[in-house]
This record gives structure tokens, C-alpha cells and sequence, in this order.
């Protein structure tokens, strides 16, 4: 990096007199260039200039007053930095600016009131990611020749102004702010942006907008692309002019408190890409009309009160990736239709009425990941063609009446991977065929895996484990070695031998095995409460007590973590309560090995020194993060009861062999009721940099705790630092530093590691493709940072739910998959 101040010495402040000639200078732009230091006031001698542009710098300090000076100034560009204090009043008096940009810094204070009088010729304003106070002021309006109005992402509050005069207007951002009471005239001045002819993007979303949306919206330019309204408080139906908009991409209402029907127009937006009308209060039926929408790749409708059947015509959107209905009233039979979308990978139909038979076409669904259908009365059996869907991932299915399944073959399909444990949960299956396939890892003994004469794993030659008829080798055996040499100094913990009338007693706490075992004699004792074992049982777990924590049981069929404690000490209360947790909660996603911080933060060992560093890719992070978000939606949703984990960090992220995240260490988890809110937060403990700031305060614990935490953990994942990183001091932490990189300025601050990703994965002939390519790989980038600042938002009310979170980045990894065929992705798993 090279300082401002020196370069600018070098051309203004110390140039001989025959070097005068270049203070006519016009242009000068210094963008991307790593410069450092303040902004000199000797700027303000470069009388003749037109442009000056320093945006993607480090430059700090506060921008001088001498700057006011260059009366000829047409374009100012400040963005990305790190610049502070306010904006001197005296460039907001130069009339020929056209251009003022200075987003994403820490810049202060107001916008004049005059603003509109004053910049008569301001073509594009933007002051978004800063901290600028006040209102939007009215004389805005004025400034006729405005085409871009960017101030998302401030503290400003009031009413938004009439713009009627902006007919130039393309770009519309408020998002992010406080403007708005919650009144019912809040969005009256949408109605003046009906003049605005070009308007191609409005985003008022993330505000405190109360009221009905106004029938004018009706109005606006058939050229608007993204509208954005979700997190609001706004209320009534949506107007059925909104049909109107024939070149609509994405349309964002959710999480407002909207009633009424889906209008029947909605099918009329032939160009609408995602519909998000989740978590608000519609009723009726989904109109037939959707199935117009053929470019339609993700409806989300769930958390309403819709009742009826799902369209047949829903089967005509054949773009369709992802479908969220669940938690509604829908109910009637699932339509055969929806099987044929191949391109579906996440469909939820959950907690509503559904009945009949699951269709038997589901067969189809090639590329499916996720199918959950719980909490309906579906019956009959489940369909043996689920044995095609080689990609599902997830299956939920509790909560219905099935009959069961009692044959599914799935032998020769070039299957790979482990067993998965939605076929354990398959109780009644009669016969399971998984022969001469490419299976790995442990054989599970619970479900039909018990019944040897009703399963079948010949010709996969990685499993192990199961049960003995099978006679399989046993997973301890190599599995305990690679556990030695690969964690052995982390996991080792000193066992102090020379001090008198101390000795270390072992209490074993089992990780998601352990079934609900009938209390001793003393049920209220927490020894009674935990398994038995004698010191031979775990001197063979344990392989002699070497330095290993992980123990095998059973011949090879049982896996137990181990714990030492002080024999003069009762089991301390957070294992006893992890003990708890981990009996009450099944997932796939919590609680297996490994560990993500370090794979983040290696460290050097003597005994790997050889080996190649550990770097995660860009693929591995998006889905450990899923994985995550996974986990934490089940904890916060499905699980009985309700747990909150409070302990989220990158150290209690375990990575098994196939780098699938699991949650782990329960230790400080507590359960909630059904309000989701636990009365009293004594005691509550949690990481610094991780624990949700409204703890520190006092507050009750609650599962938005945990959202803060995953909030962080998504930008420690993406930008590989720590929230206690050195370079996060005063009002600099880790949100405020990726809130300030959005959205233009990602590739700024993520993990170094990650570009060499970009480069890649884009890696083509056609240079177009290419191009689409890499924008699809910086949009996912700046759509996981998104969640991961609106996650760990200050205030609890405005963080995202996490189921929310699954489907926005289940979105996002259907943007990558849709960019590249599966055989070019494989290489990035």
C-alpha cells in the first residue's frame, strides 16, 4: 500500500514550476489502488478538474472542506473506503455535480435539505452503508435530472418525500433503514413514482413501512424489474394491477402482514424468476394462473394461512428448483404433475392437510435433495420409486399415516457415499437391496439394518461396522488411527499424576445413538442418569486409554466420545445438560466429528508438516453452511422441545470424512417453550464475538441467540476472520465490515483463497459463458454475506428466521448448479 499523501507530494505539493501545467489536470482517477492515509487538502488547488475518483481505496479520515473548492467538479467517486465525520457542506454547493458516490464508508450526519436546489444537474446519488441520519428531505424531488437514488443501509427515519419530478428515475434503493412509523399512509409516495418512466429497480424493504400498498403501484413503468418490500409491517391485499408488470424478475413480499388472496394476475408476470410471499397472512387458494409462469424458479408461499389444492398447472413451471408451501392449509392430494419438474432440488409440502397417496411419479425427480411432507395425513405406502431419487439428502416424512415400504432395490446404481439415515427410519421396509454400489463408511444397526436377511451391502467395498452377520470390518480399527495422527494435540488433555488424593474417573456421553434408557433408582440423581461401564469397557473403547477421546464399542458397532473429569467433582451441569440435549434431539446435521475451525485456522504440526495445507472451496463452505442452517432450523422448528444451542461457533462445527458439518457440544443448549423464549437468561454463557448482544443486556434467552451467532459464523466462513481479529477495534467488527463491502466490494475482503475459486470454476473458452460464470459465482458470494449481516443484525426483530435462511441459500446453490453442468462441478465437492 501506498500513502495518499506522498503520491499527491509528488504530483501537486512539491512539483517544480515547469510541472505546474498539470494542476489543469481534468481527470484523475486513482481507484483500486490500495492507497492509505487521509485525502489531502492540497486536492482543493486542482482547480480545473471534472473528475475525481479515489473509490476502492483504505483511505480515512474525514473528507476535507477544500474540496468545495473545485467548482468545476462534475463526478466525486469516495466509495469504499474507510472515511469518516460528516460531508462538508461546501460540495454540496458546487451545481455541476452529477455524480456523487460515497458509499460504504463510516460517514455521518444529515443530508442537506437543499440538497435539490443545490445539485440541480445530480444524475446518480448514492450515501448507502454509512451512518447517515435524518430524512430523505423533500427537496430531492428537484433535482429532476436524477436517475439513481441509493441510500440503503443508514439510520434515516420519517416519511419518505414525494418524488414526482424524478422522471428519470431508474434506480430506487431505501433498504435497510428506519424509515416509516408503521401508519397507514406510509406508502403514499409510491404513487410519485409512477412519473418515473425508466424505473427498473425499487427496494423499500427492510424499513418500518405500515399501511396498505396503493392501488397506483399499479402505474409504474412496465420496465421495473425488482421490487422489494418484505420486512415491513404492511398490511392488505396485493393489487391485482400488479400484472402489469410484464418484465418483473423478482417480487419480495414476504414477512409483512398481507391478507386477502393471491391475485389471479400474478400469472401474467411471464418474465418473474422468484415469487417470496412467505410469512404473511394470505388466504384463498394458489391461483391455476401460476402455471403461466415459465420462467418461474422459486415459489414461496409457506407460513400463510392458503387453503385449496396446489394447482396442476404448478407442473408447467419447468424451471422450477425450489418449492416452499409448508406450514399452510392446503390440503387434497399432491399432484402427479409436480413429479415431472426435473429440475426440482428442494420440495416442502410440510405441516399442512395433505391426504391420499404420495405420487408414485416421484421417481422423476432426478436431481431432488430435500422432500419433507411431514405433519400431513398422507397414507398408503411410500412409493419404492423414491430409490431413483440417488440425490435426496433429506427426507421427512413423520407425521402422516403411511402404510410403509416394503421392497426398495437401489443395487447397481454406482451409488457412493454413506448410507443415508433416512433409510433407517424406513421401520417397516421388508427387504433393502444397496448391493454393488460404492458405499462407504459405518452400516447402521437400527431399523432394517438389524434384520440380516432383509438387507443386502455385498459389493460395496468401503462399509464396515453393522451387524456382525454381515461380517464386515470393524470401523474402529483404522478409523481410531487416523483419529491419533490427525487430532491427536488438540485433543489431548494433560492427565496431572502426582498430586495426592487426585485420580480421573471416565463418564461416557453418548453422540446421537443413545436411546431413552429407564431411570435408576434415583431418578433425580445426574450419576444415576448416565451409563454404567466398567474401567475394562473403556480401556478397550478407549485402546488402552491412549490420547484419544474417541472410543469403540461393541466390536466396532458403537462410537462413544469420552470425557474426563475430577473424581472429587459430580459430572459438571453443562455436560449433564448436554447428555440431555443430545438424547432428545435426531438430526443429520448435529453431532458427528471433526472440527471447521480448523480448517479455517491450520496449524502447523510436527506430524503433518509434509502435508499440503487444508483450504475449504467455495462449494464446501456453501454447504456447511446449509448444513448448519439445517441444524439450527430443526433445533428451532421440529425439535420437541424447542432447544436453543447458545454456543455457535466454528470449534462446535465437526466435519466427518464426506466434510459434512454437523452441530456439536450441547453443553450450554437450553430448552425452550412453545413460546420460544425462555423467561430468565441467568446463567447464560456463550463465546465472545459469537453470543447475541441483547444477552449482554440481560434479555431471555431465545432461538434469535442462535440466528446472531450463525450470522457471524456465515462472515467468518466467507471472509476467514475472527470476530476477535486485531483489525476489528473501536465501532469496526466483523458485521460492520462485511455490511460495508456490499454489495460492490465483496471481492474486496472475502478469503484470498476463495478468488483462486472464481478463477476455476469460470475456467471456459467462451468468453461470455465465462463472464456469466464468474457473475454467478460474485452473486452467491454477496448473497451469503447478505444473510450473514442480516443474521447478525444488532437488533434481534430484524434478523432472519432460519428457515428463511435454508431456502435463500438452498437459492443460492441453485444459482451455481444452474451455471455449471454436474460433471464440472463434481472436481469442486
Amino acid at each position: 500500500m501506498k500513502s495518499l499523501q506522498k503520491l499527491v507530494n509528488q504530483l501537486v505539493g512539491k512539483l517544480p514550476s515547469d510541472f505546474s501545467s498539470l494542476l489543469k489536470i481534468e481527470f484523475l482517477s486513482l481507484g483500486f489502488n490500495h492507497l492509505t492515509g487521509s485525502i489531502p487538502s492540497s486536492f482543493g488547488n486542482l482547480t480545473s478538474i471534472d473528475t475525481l475518483y479515489l473509490s476502492q481505496n483504505n483511505l480515512d479520515g474525514s473528507i476535507p472542506d477544500t474540496l468545495g473548492l473545485l467548482k468545476n467538479l462534475v463526478t466525486l467517486a469516495l466509495a469504499a473506503n474507510r472515511l469518516s465525520g460528516t460531508i462538508p457542506s461546501s460540495i454540496f454547493n458546487i451545481s455541476s455535480i452529477t455524480v456523487f458516490e460515497a458509499g460504504t464508508n463510516h460517514i455521518h450526519g444529515c443530508i442537506p435539505l437543499d440538497i435539490g436546489f443545490s445539485l440541480p444537474n445530480l444524475q446518480f446519488f448514492s450515501v448507502m452503508f454509512n451512518q447517515i441520519t435524518g430524512s430523505i428531505p423533500p427537496s430531492i424531488s428537484n433535482a429532476s435530472k436524477l436517475e439513481v437514488l441509493q441510500v440503503t443501509d443508514n439510520k434515516l427515519r420519517g416519511e419518505v418525500p414525494y418524488l414526482e419530478k424524478l422522471q428519470r428515475l431508474s434506480t430506487f434503493m431505501i433498504t435497510g433503514n428506519s424509515l416509516g412509523s408503521g401508519g397507514r399512509h406510509d406508502l403514499n409516495f409510491l404513487c410519485s413514482l409512477t412519473n418515473a418512466t425508466m424505473l427498473i429497480w425499487v427496494g423499500i424493504n427492510v424499513n418500518n413501512f405500515g399501511g396498505i400498498l396503493p392501488g397506483c403501484i399499479s402505474n409504474f413503468s412496465t420496465t421495473l424489474e425488482m421490487f422489494l418490500l418484505d420486512h415491513n409491517k404492511i398490511v392488505g391485499s396485493i393489487p391485482a394491477g400488479i400484472g402489469k408488470f410484464v418484465n418483473l424478475q423478482s417480487l419480495h413480499m414476504w414477512n409483512n402482514q398481507l391478507s386477502g388472496t393471491i391475485p389471479l394476475a400474478i400469472g401474467e408476470l411471464q418474465n418473474l424468476g422468484i415469487l417470496a410471499l412467505d410469512s404473511n397472512r394470505l388466504s384463498g387458494n394458489i391461483p391455476p394462473s401460476i402455471g403461466n409462469l415459465k420462467k418461474l424458479v422459486e415459489p414461496y408461499v409457506s407460513d400463510n394461512f392458503l387453503k385449496g389444492s396446489i394447482p396442476s398447472s404448478l407442473g408447467l413451471c419447468e424451471s422450477l428448483t425450489t418449492i416452499g408451501l409448508f406450514n399452510n392449509n392446503l390440503s387434497g392430494t399432491i399432484p402427479p404433475q409436480l413429479m415431472g419438474l426435473t429440475s426440482l432440488v428442494a420440495l416442502d409440502l410440510s405441516r399442512n392437510q395433505f391426504s391420499g397417496s404420495f405420487p408414485t411419479e416421484v421417481g422423476n425427480l432426478i436431481n431432488l435433495e430435500t422432500l419433507t411432507v411431514s405433519g400431513n395425513i398422507l397414507q398408503g405406502e411410500i412409493p419404492s420409486t423414491l430409490g431413483s431419487c440417488i440425490k435426496l439428502e433429506i427426507l421427512e416424512m413423520q407425521g402422516n399415516v403411511f402404510q410403509g415400504l416394503t421392497i426398495l432395490d437401489l443395487s447397481r446404481n454406482k451409488l457412493s457415499g454413506e448410507i443415508p439415515e433416512f433409510l433407517v427410519g424406513l421401520k417397516v421396509i421388508e427387504n433393502l437391496n444397496l448391493s454393488y454400489n460404492d458405499l462407504e463408511g459405518m452400516v447402521p444397526t437400527e431399523g432394517v439394518f438389524k434384520n440380516a436377511s432383509a438387507i443386502s451391502v455385498l459389493g460395496n467395498n468401503k462399509l464396515c461396522g453393522g451387524i456382525s452377520e454381515f461380517k464386515l470390518p470393524p470401523c474402529g480399527l483404522k478409523k481410531s488411527t487416523e483419529w491419533r495422527l490427525t487430532f491427536e494435540l488438540k485433543l489431548v488433555i494433560a492427565i496431572v499424576s502426582g498430586l495426592m488424593g487426585l485420580a480421573l474417573t471416565l463418564s461416557i456421553s453418548f453422540l446421537c445413538w443413545v436411546r431413552k434408557r429407564k431411570e435408576q433408582s434415583n431418578p433425580n440423581s445426574l450419576i444415576n442418569s448416565l451409563l454404567n461401564l466398567s474401567y475394562q469397557n473403556l480401556h478397550n473403547a478407549t485402546d488402552g486409554f491412549g490420547s484419544v477421546y474417541k472410543g469403540v464399542l461393541d466390536e466396532g458397532r458403537t462410537t462413544v466420545a469420552v470425557k474426563v473429569f475430577n473424581l472429587h467433582h459430580r459430572p459438571s451441569r453443562s455436560f449433564i445438560a448436554e447428555c440431555r440435549a443430545l438424547r432428545s434431539i435426531r438430526h443429520r446435521n448435529l453431532v458427528k466429528n471433526g472440527s471447521l475451525e480448523e480448517w479455517l485456522y491450520p496449524v502447523n504440526r510436527e506430524d503433518e508438516i509434509d502435508k499440503a495445507p487444508r483450504n475449504l472451496n467455495f462449494f464446501q463452505r456453501l454447504n456447511i453452511a446449509i448444513d448448519v442452517a439445517s441444524a439450527l432450523d430443526y433445533l428451532h422448528h421440529d425439535c420437541q422441545p424447542i432447544t436453543s444451542h447458545c454456543d455457535l461457533k466454528p470449534s462446535n462445527i465437526l466435519l466427518d470424512e464426506e466434510m459434512v458439518s454437523h452441530v456439536g457440544d450441547f453443553g450450554l443448549a437450553r430448552f425452550l417453550p412453545p413460546t420460544h423464549v425462555q423467561t430468565s437468561s441467568i446463567g447464560v454463557k456463550g463465546s465472545i464475538g459469537y453470543i447475541a448482544p441483547e444477552y449482554g443486556l440481560g434479555s431471555e434467552v431465545s432461538t434469535n441467540g442462535d440466528v446472531y451467532s450463525y450470522g457471524i459464523l456465515m462472515l467468518e466462513l466467507i471472509i476467514r476472520k475472527k470476530p476477535s481479529d486485531i483489525m476489528f477495534e473501536g465501532d469496526m467488527n466483523l458485521h460492520n465490515f462485511a455490511r460495508m463491502a456490499l454489495p460492490d466490494h465483496v471481492m474486496d475482503i472475502v478469503d484470498s483463497t476463495l478468488l483462486n475459486d472464481v478463477e476455476d470454476l469460470a475456467i471456459i473458452s467462451n468468453q461470455r459463458q465465462r463472464q456469466i460464470r464468474v457473475n454467478s459465482i460474485i452473486e452467491c458470494l454477496i448473497s451469503m454475506l447478505r444473510i450473514g449481516v442480516t443474521c447478525s443484525m444488532e437488533s434481534r426483530k430484524d434478523r432472519m428466521k432460519m428457515t428463511n435462511v435454508v431456502h435463500e441459500l438452498q437459492s443460492t446453490k441453485n444459482i451455481l448448479l444452474g451455471s455449471r453442468t454436474m460433471r464440472e462441478m463434481q472436481r469442486f465437492r
